[in-house]
């Protein structure tokens, strides 16, 4: 998979430019740290931007830094994050280059930005580009629409500079309108199941060229701090990090809220970073905008806000308020102010909680009928491709005709309109896990999990790779951390811990995590793994039923599970260990 690179030049210029900007002005550490980052990639030492050395290059620090108890690089690499996007959301919206350094590592990365510039007032009579005259729609229409944009606003800049900006967005701008007419007519390229374009990934160009509409509208959430301290602005630091990772909201990396839109504020939430009851503790509250309600409150103790707790804690605070299983979407549920996007989040969520026919059709339908409609967002392509690969995987009768093929087409579209979107690179992982590719799997749930290492959902799906790799001793821990840091989660996080306990010899936990299957019959190989679980524990009585269960059920399973597992691609010694389980816990015809 190629990346479309900016030139080098075109690089230094944005980051002179990003230094002498407003933004940066009133941070000294930003600048050292990002002309560092940038300069070293540039010289082709990506290599070297490690935190040990960023921490003594750029902080001072000796060599008896321990990154396990001083923060300071993390902790700027996220102020850092909030900085560029700070700028490149104001001041620098119009840069033709935009600079990065995603989450997971410190090498920066840069992508074409599709032009974005401000409405200006149009003279009397002149058509916009929604009244335009038919024969210049499509790509055509795009590109005149755009240069009858940039026409007045290059003839009111007299400097050098602003003609060079301008020449540098013209560029940019034919990139633009290139993606345009790539994703209107290579969409073959994507249903034939081929590589993803480099153009895509460029920049995110189908994101940026139509914004989402408001049916695809995600709650927003800010942050207000209200504690003062080393603590309280370490607390502020991770949980901006965290936040701006979730696909699953938008992130307004300003205090200030526009309390004039009701329709906004209706699902606007704010986290507030408070004082705590005790000296050190610092309390994080979230709350609806419009109704002042609280919705959340945890509070952290001097030993929570450590460098080495932090992350932890607001993971754990963060993929409770997040997701759509998360206080955030439960209460726009229960206030009925649902967009179309969030509904289908909440169906789709629904679905995974309680794995069955009835709750996967709905949820497929929802995101099918926005994706039928031309929605930009990731989500939407990323969740079709994962019930799509459930729908081949469990035989369910919608969508008629299900293949993997399919699926990896939705999964190329999701990766395509969000290359930062863990979502995306977590559906294309698993179905690369399906096709039995299981070091293509693992890069993709790794880079999943590194984009946002907050979301514990993230952490999950990765350890649960690792498991199904055969890598039990490195993915168990993982899964077992996300499942104890987490109030509530999906059942396919259960069986993965199962499967590996039972591979690390663990019964004993191996059985707990079976029973926590309990809630979903409708899977033959949970269904096993209750039973296999209930004989661990020595619950015969329950161990009968299951049986008996699995027997009516599913009996083409019941008489040969091992091709099940063959099918589904699990490892070969996890197959005979499941196998021989079924046989000692009663299925006679287990081979």
């Amino acid at each position: 998979m190629q990346h479309a690179t900016p030139a080098a030049p075109a690089v230094r210029e944005t980051l002179e430019r990003l230094l002498a900007s407003e933004t940066f002005g009133r941070s000294e550490r930003a600048r050292k740290l990002l002309r560092y980052l940038v300069e070293r990639e540039q010289a082709g030492e990506a290599d070297r931007l490690k935190g040990f050395s960023i921490a003594m290059d750029v902080f001072g620090k000796d060599g008896d830094f321990d990154p396990s108890t001083d923060a300071v690089v993390r902790v700027q690499a996220g102020r850092l994050r909030e900085l560029l996007q700070q700028y490149f959301a104001n001041e620098g919206i119009a840069e033709p280059v935009r600079i990065a350094i995603p989450r997971g590592g410190y090498v920066p990365a840069y992508e074409l930005n599709a032009i974005r510039l401000p409405e200006t007032a149009k003279p009397a009579g002149r058509p916009d580009a929604a009244t335009a005259p038919a024969e210049h729609s499509g790509a055509a229409g795009d590109a005149i629409a755009a240069a009858a944009l940039l026409a007045p606003a290059a003839a009111s800049a007299p400097s050098v500079a602003r003609h060079l900006r301008f020449f540098w967005m013209a560029i940019a701008l034919v990139i633009a309108m290139l993606g345009v007419l790539i994703l209107r007519q290579g969409g073959g390229v994507l249903l034939a199941g081929g590589e993803i374009p480099a153009t895509f990934e460029a920049a995110g160009l189908t994101s940026s060229i139509a914004p989402p509409s408001t049916r695809e509208a995600l709650p927003l959430v800010y942050i207000a701090v209200k504690a003062d301290g080393p603590d309280a602005s370490r607390v502020a630091a991770s949980l901006r990090a965290g936040l701006s990772g979730f696909d699953t909201i938008d992130f307004i990396g300003r205090d200030t809220i526009d309390e004039t839109d009701p329709v906004a504020s209706a699902t606007s939430f704010i986290f507030d970073i408070l004082p705590g009851p005790d000296a050190g503790d610092i309390t994080i509250e979230l709350q609806s905008v419009a109704t002042g309600r609280v919705l959340m409150s945890r509070n952290l103790e001097a030993t929570d806000s450590a460098p080495s707790a932090i992350e932890d804690r607001i993971a754990g605070i963060l993929s409770s308020a997040l997701p759509a299983s998360g206080t955030i979407y439960s209460y726009i549920e229960q206030s009925g102010i649902q967009t179309a996007l969030t509904q289908c989040l909440l169906l789709n969520d629904k679905y995974y909680l309680d794995q069955n026919a009835q709750t996967h059709e709905a949820a497929y339908r929802c995101l099918e009928t926005l994706a039928e409609n031309g929605a930009k967002s990731p989500l939407v392509y990323s969740e079709l491709a994962s019930l799509h690969l459930e729908a081949v995987n469990d035989h369910y009768a919608y969508p008629p005709d299900a293949t993997v093929e399919k699926a990896m087409t939705f999964a190329h579209r999701a990766v395509q309109m969000g290359p930062t979107s863990p979502y995306a690179h977590r559906s294309y992982g698993y179905i690369n896990s399906r096709l039995g590719n299981a070091d293509e799997a693992l890069r993709w749930m790794r880079k999943a999990y590194d984009l946002n290492p907050y979301d514990l959902a993230m952490a999950a799906a990765y350890g649960y790779g690792l498991i199904f790799a055969g890598r039990y001793t490195e993915g168990t821990p993982i899964l077992a951390h996300a499942v104890d840091a987490s109030s509530g989660h999906p059942t396919w996080w259960d069986f993965g811990l199962f499967a590996g306990e039972l591979m690390l010899g663990d019964t004993n936990k191996a059985a707990i995590a079976s029973s926590s299957l309990r809630t979903t019959a409708t899977k033959s190989h949970y269904l096993a793994a209750r039973l296999i679980g209930a004989r661990i524990a020595g619950q015969d009585k329950l161990a009968h039923k299951l049986l008996d269960e699995l027997t009516v059920k599913f009996p083409k399973f019941a008489a040969n599970p091992r091709a099940t597992f063959i099918d589904r691609k699990y490892p070969a010694d996890l197959i005979e260990r499941l196998v021989g389980a079924l046989r000692a816990a009663g299925l006679g015809n287990a081979s």
